[in-house]
């Protein structure tokens, strides 16, 4: 299995990157032998990824990293980088590897702070790979510092480093980065393909992968989620009795609570998962005592930590809500659907009596009103809103109609 497997119906993405990745392998064998390199290399210093959500940005980019990194010996007889079995793919693929670096907002933000060693070593030479390659997953929250100092490393980059954008659209970008970047835009996997993807690579029946690709229209990883865990499924089901329940106030706000506590419990579990680890590793690299006393002097590093797990709970709650407030819209898109007789798919057959029963009772105009109370609602998040406020503001509008 190659490391472009993984990307689901992105066909012409894969074939540009392994042409680059090609190219790539060569400039590095043409560096090491004093042979002159290829004329018109497909490879270039950086790249931006951008497609709508689930369509597979990160997975492009950290395939890519992997064949850049790939040591398969099957490249010296013929064969195109990224086997997806030597060290340095996997590594590369599950995170491991010395000389690729992944940044990722901890919050709503990247901050310049964490950016500044990744942009320290990204002028340094691979220390075991063929690349040094800096991953940004979240390029779009880049805040103005940060972006400043990614701009500053591209502009001027290593002679082995490779940087890799992730963003939602061009625009997400700065111009001035974006401008040095080449840009491939990834596009929605159509949905049998990602029940393909889930039979054949999950082990998912054909009944249930075909439904969680219809429900999530096109997002790769939450079809996989809502295929293989119960707890997503309960959870979707959930949301989606949501709708039936706002007929009241008291219901309405009820709703609004139970939605907000769900998104905060999922904050929680991630919490319990990785914030003990972490502070316990940082406790041994500082040289915590047996007892768990620290050193002193260190109280300040211990602090950043909390923040920053702080920042990760928060965004995990917005990021949780965000999902629900996605599937609501699908909700209603069905609804509208339904109304104006449209033969579009419907993205959730399972809820279809609840479905019927809003078309019925509402005209498409509020049914309108309502998806454009749910946009209003993300964008309250965004601009940081207290999740209640701004989800009880969604559900009384719903309500309304």
């Amino acid at each position: 299995m190659t490391v472009w497997d993984d990307l689901v119906g992105q066909e012409r993405v894969s074939e540009q990157l392994a042409a680059a990745a090609r190219d790539a392998d060569a400039l590095v064998t043409a560096a090491t032998t004093g042979t002159p390199p290829p004329e018109a290399s497909k490879m270039t210093h950086a790249w931006l990824f951008t497609g709508p959500p689930g369509a597979g940005r990160n997975q492009a980019a950290r395939a890519f990293a992997a064949a850049l990194q790939c040591v398969s010996p099957d490249r010296a007889l013929g064969g195109s980088p990224g086997c997806g079995f030597c060290d340095g793919c996997h590594t590369a693929l599950i995170g491991t590897h010395a000389d690729v670096t992944t940044v990722a907002a901890v919050g709503t933000q990247i901050l310049a702070d964490d950016m500044r060693d990744t942009v320290r070593k990204s002028f340094t030479s691979p220390a075991t790979g063929r690349w040094q390659i800096i991953l940004v997953e979240d390029a779009e929250r880049l805040n103005e510092k940060s972006a400043n100092a990614v701009l500053k490393a591209v502009e001027e980059p290593a002679p082995r480093t490779v940087w890799l954008l992730c963003a939602p659209s061009i625009e997400d970008v700065l111009p001035t980065i974006r401008s040095r970047c080449r840009h491939l835009n990834l596009s929605t996997p159509r949905v049998d393909a990602i029940a393909d993807m889930l039979v054949s690579r999950e082990g998912v029946e054909p009944d249930v992968a075909a439904a969680a690709a219809r429900a999530t229209q096109g997002h790769v990883d939450r079809a996989r989620r809502l295929a293989t865990d119960p707890a997503a499924r309960e959870r979707r089901a959930a949301v989606l009795r949501l709708p039936l329940r706002v007929e009241d106030i008291g219901g309405a706000l009820k709703a609004a609570q139970e939605l907000v506590d769900a998104a905060a419990e999922d904050a929680k579990q991630l919490a319990e998962e990785t914030d003990s680890k972490e502070t316990e590793e940082l406790k041994a690299a500082l040289g915590a005592a047996q007892g768990g006393r620290m050193p002193r002097g260190t109280a300040g590093v211990m602090k950043d930590l909390e923040d920053k797990q702080k920042r990760r709970r928060t965004r995990t709650q917005r990021d949780s809500l965000d999902l629900a407030l996605t599937d609501l819209t699908a909700f209603y898109r069905d609804v509208l659907a339904l109304q104006l007789g449209s033969r579009v798919a419907i993205a959730n057959a399972d809820a279809e009596d609840a479905l019927e029963r809003l078309a019925r009772g509402s005209s498409p105009e509020s049914t309108l009103r309502r998806i454009e109370a749910i946009a209003a609602c993300r964008d309250a998040l965004d601009r940081n809103v207290a999740p209640l406020l701004a989800v009880e503001a969604m559900t009384m509008a719903l309500r309304a109609g």
